[in-house]
């Protein structure tokens, strides 16, 4: 034949995907910008920028406490979005703070200063995983959403900077300093694999009283005109603060879980997850909604 027959049935059309909307790609942008800022960290360090270096860090961490809330009020949560916020989080706060304690210091214990340099960014790992499989967690109470379990990773890789602040103040930088470092360094690695209950700070802040906005305007310009005169000052600050408030939100944790307790033995649900209390368990996207970012690390 010189003609092929033409087949009557038409051949299937490939599916064409949706436009994503612009509201969805500002939270991973913000997500891009911290990223680019923790591999920055990298190089900063290995160059013995050190200063610019921790700024890169403290930057990257401004955009991780951003981009979540960004997502939400812009409605633009996405899977896509939460998985790269985590990789992203584990660059940025548990590769990074590990590469600069070691090129900073960590580096004359040899071995063992990478071994705890390594610990650190795997407790880092470690945790954001446990974090994603907790997510899910229907059971859990509805004041569970006010604490972490174990420190944060914005907040560990803030802590354990610490022994660089205050070498910037004026700390000698000698044999004994870096074996503290290097033991201080395993605790906080410890604490952000634990189960130990953490403030999360998620629903402060949420809504402001008309007569707070000024006095809130005040105090974030001074915040940050200090962080900016004085930035070992008010970090080296910080971090001893936050530490100082871990038992805090353990005994906060503790009089919840008495409450629900108490709420069970009288026979009256506790709270809207049942009467009985769940484990701890951190906050994450309401089940069976579709398109939810999970909640953030910071």
């Amino acid at each position: 034949m010189v003609f092929q027959p033409i087949d009557p049935t038409p051949s299937p059309r490939r599916p064409r995907f949706k436009a994503i909307p612009v509201r969805t790609l500002v939270p991973n942008l913000i997500t891009l910008l911290a990223l680019c800022a923790g591999l920055t960290a990298i190089r900063l360090a290995i160059e013995s920028k050190l200063e610019w270096a921790l700024a890169a860090i403290v930057f990257a961490a401004l955009l991780d406490g951003i981009d979540g809330r960004v997502a939400r009020m812009l409605k633009g949560t996405s899977k896509f979005g939460a998985e790269l916020d985590s990789l992203a989080d584990f660059v940025n706060f548990g590769v990074a703070p590990a590469l600069i304690l070691y090129f900073w210091g960590l580096h004359d214990l040899k071995s063992a200063g990478w071994i705890v340099a390594l610990v650190f960014a795997i407790c880092a790992g470690l945790r954001l995983a446990r974090f994603n499989v907790m997510a899910d967690d229907p059971d859990a109470p509805a004041w569970a959403g006010n604490f972490f379990t174990g420190i944060p990773a914005p907040a560990g890789a803030l802590t354990v900077l610490l022994p660089i602040y205050l070498y910037f103040l004026g700390v000698p930088n000698g044999p004994v300093t870096i074996w503290l470092t290097f033991f201080y360094t395993l605790t906080i690695a410890l604490l952000m694999v634990s189960r130990l209950p953490v403030f999360s700070g998620k629903r402060v802040g949420k809504r402001v009283p008309p007569e707070m906005v000024l006095p809130v305007f005040v105090v974030v310009v001074l915040f940050v005109a200090l962080l900016i005169s004085y930035p070992w000052e008010v970090l080296s600050a910080g971090a001893v603060v936050y530490l100082a408030c871990l038992p805090l939100g353990w005994l906060s944790w503790r009089d919840y879980k008495r409450k629900d307790a108490l709420a069970a033995a009288a026979g009256t649900p506790a709270s809207p997850a049942g009467a009985e209390a769940a484990p701890l368990a951190e906050p994450g996207p309401t089940p069976g909604a579709e398109g939810d970012r999970p909640a953030r690390l910071n």
